[in-house]
């Protein structure tokens, strides 16, 4: 990976004693003490975007997520991007995921940011890292808004689509996941984590913070009525973008949400409260 001078390696250790890697870019002028993380117990005045990568992801979004962290710089906010755990340079098996295992790896993460002084905290999340923003979010009522992108509202549905026939023989109970020719093995156990989580009910408690889902009309993995769900649920402030022809990965229309997006933090962070 090449990341520009504006962004800095961290560690973050979470509840089970594992190390999250993650990248920290903070606007102009925030200090060298707050690009690098080190200026404890002092707030910042700018606001901090931690983002979500989706289920088989990295924190640097294939460089996706660099440019948005940059973008962000622009607009003074801070952006914080890591690594679940099992994922990319984090420590810890992948193959032991669970919606669980994220929303405590989210916690962590920040738990860590507030340590750093950093007060208003947006979370955004990508797909199944949507899903553990919403239900992380339910419970933290201190957080800012928050943003997810292409989440799904009913993640027990949508895995089975996924699933092979049965479990394996293997000691590890593995089930293999099939979307077009990549295949992925999780424990049998991650399906039955997710019937103890309710996206849609987190949803509907996020309220008085700012809710935004963005959803391709075209996504071929999670269907844009994930969304509506989701924005029924919810209650105001609430916003529902719809990005006509997008497909999950918003391949071709990344603009159109970055646009989404930026316009959303302008909306619920105005200059006057930084």
């Amino acid at each position: 990976m090449s990341e520009s001078s504006a962004w800095h390696r961290i560690s973050i250790t979470n509840s089970r004693g594992l190390k999250l890697a993650a990248l920290l870019a903070v606007p102009e002028g925030g200090g060298e003490a707050a690009r690098r993380g080190r200026a404890k117990g002092k707030e910042k005045a700018f606001p901090l975007v931690i983002s979500c990568h989706g289920f088989t992801g990295t924190k640097e979004g294939g460089g996706r997520a660099l440019e948005m962290g940059e973008a962000l710089r622009e607009l003074g906010c801070g952006t914080l991007l890591f690594d679940f755990t099992g994922c990319g340079e984090s420590e810890g098996v992948w193959e032991e995921i669970s919606l669980s295992r994220q929303i405590d790896d989210l916690a962590a993460v920040v738990e860590w940011c507030r340590g750093e002084g950093f007060a208003r905290i947006v979370l955004n999340g990508r797909s199944f890292g949507g899903t553990t923003v919403l239900c992380y979010a339910a419970g933290d009522r201190e957080l800012a808004a928050v943003s997810t992108w292409a989440a799904p509202a009913r993640p027990g549905s949508l895995f089975a689509r996924f699933a092979g026939a049965g479990v394996s023989d293997s000691p590890q109970d593995l089930v293999a996941l099939s979307e077009g020719e990549a295949t992925v093995y999780v424990r049998k156990a991650f399906f039955d984590d997710l019937q103890s989580h309710d996206p849609v009910q987190c949803a509907a408690r996020l309220s008085p913070r700012p809710l935004q889902l963005i959803h391709g009309t075209a996504d071929e993995v999670v269907p844009a009525d994930d969304a509506r769900l989701l924005y029924q649920a919810a209650q105001e402030p609430k916003e529902l973008a719809l990005i006509e022809g997008a497909d999950h990965r918003f391949s071709a229309h990344l603009d159109a949400v970055w646009e989404a997006f930026f316009t959303w933090l302008r909306q619920v962070l105005p200059p006057d409260q930084s």
